[in-house]
C-alpha cells in the first residue's frame, strides 16, 4: 500500500478522481477517520477532510483535499486543490467532466517509534521530504451510471515501506471507478460499484461493493477488496444534509491472526443553496 485506501471511498470519490469536484451540484463537505488492522502495533491510521462546490454556471467545480495518513514511524500528508470542468453530451442527462488537481505532499519520519529488524545507521536519521502534486482524470456519468479513470499523481514521491523498513518512490497509479444505479422499487434502490487500482510492477488493487439505500434514509451493503479483506457498510440520512457512516474490514489474509479488523466512520454534510436541491444520484 502506497496511496491510502478507504473503503467508504464512494462517499468521497473526489479522493479517486479530481473530474468529481462539484458533482454533488451543491456544497459538499466530509471528513473520514480510518484505523486500520486494530491492535497491530503501527498499523496505518488516516485522517483525511474534503469540501467541493460547483460554480454558479454549473459547469465548473472547485474542491479542497487534505488527508493525514499514518504508518509506522512515518505521516504523510496530502493537501490538494481539485477542479472539474463538465461537458454535456446528450439531452438525456449524459455529461463528461474533465478534471486537474495540485498541491503537494509532505513526508517525515520519526525513527524513535519502535524497533526495527534493519539498523542500517541512514535509517535511524529523520526525514522531512516535500514534494509536489499533479493529477488528472476523466469523469463520465448520467444520472444511474458513472464510468471514470483518473492518474492522481503524475509525479514520483516518496514513501515509507514497512515491509523494508525505508523510504521508497512512488509508481505512477491509475484509478478506474465505475457503477450503476437500479431502482428495485419506489423505496429501494441498488448500486454495484467497483474502483480498481492499478500500479507499475504490482499486483491490481480491486474493490468491489453491493448497496441497497432504502427510503433515501438507510444505506446497507458489503464489499470485497481482492485478496485482503471483506467489508460491511452502513449509512444513515440524519437530515436532508447530514449523512453518518461505518465500515467494517475483516482480513482475509494470514495478517488476520494479529489484528481485529478495520474500523472507518464517516460524516458528510452538504449545504442546500437556494433554488437548488440535494441531488437524487445514489452517487
Amino acid at each position: 500500500q502506497q496511496d491510502p485506501q478507504f473503503t467508504q471511498y464512494m462517499y468521497n470519490t473526489m479522493s479517486v478522481n479530481p473530474a468529481y469536484a462539484g458533482q454533488r451540484d451543491v456544497l459538499s463537505i466530509i471528513g473520514l477517520y480510518r484505523t486500520q488492522w486494530v491492535g497491530l502495533d503501527g498499523a496505518p491510521k488516516t485522517l483525511t477532510f474534503g469540501f467541493h462546490t460547483p460554480l454558479r454556471n454549473d459547469r465548473v467545480g472547485l474542491g479542497l483535499s487534505i488527508v493525514k495518513d499514518e504508518l509506522g514511524p512515518a505521516s504523510e500528508i496530502y493537501v490538494d486543490l481539485n477542479y472539474s470542468y463538465t461537458i454535456p453530451l446528450n439531452s438525456d442527462g449524459m455529461e463528461l467532466s474533465f478534471g486537474i488537481k495540485g498541491g503537494f505532499h509532505n513526508l517525515s519520519t520519526d525513527w524513535s517509534k519502535g524497533q526495527y529488524q534493519f539498523t542500517d545507521p541512514v535509517f535511524q536519521e529523520n526525514v522531512s521530504r516535500f514534494s509536489p502534486i499533479i493529477g488528472a482524470g476523466l469523469y463520465l456519468h448520467s444520472d444511474t451510471w458513472y464510468l471514470g479513470l483518473a492518474i492522481p499523481n503524475f509525479i514520483t514521491t516518496k514513501h515509507y515501506n514497512d515491509i523494508q523498513e525505508s523510504i521508497a518512490a512512488e509508481r505512477l497509479h491509475y484509478f478506474l471507478i465505475g457503477g450503476v444505479v437500479f431502482n428495485l422499487s419506489e423505496n429501494t434502490k441498488f448500486k454495484p460499484a467497483f474502483l480498481v487500482k492499478a500500479v507499475s510492477g504490482a499486483p491490481l488493487i480491486a474493490d468491489i461493493s453491493a448497496n441497497f439505500l432504502f427510503y433515501d434514509k438507510l444505506t446497507l451493503g458489503l464489499a470485497w477488496r481482492w485478496d485482503d479483506s471483506v467489508s460491511g457498510l452502513i449509512g444513515f440520512q440524519i437530515s436532508e444534509g447530514l449523512l453518518i457512516g461505518y465500515a467494517y474490514d475483516a482480513t482475509t489474509t494470514g495478517l488476520s491472526n494479529y489484528n481485529k479488523g478495520t474500523h472507518e466512520i464517516m460524516l458528510r454534510f452538504e449545504l442546500q443553496q437556494l433554488g437548488r436541491f440535494l441531488s437524487p444520484r445514489f452517487f
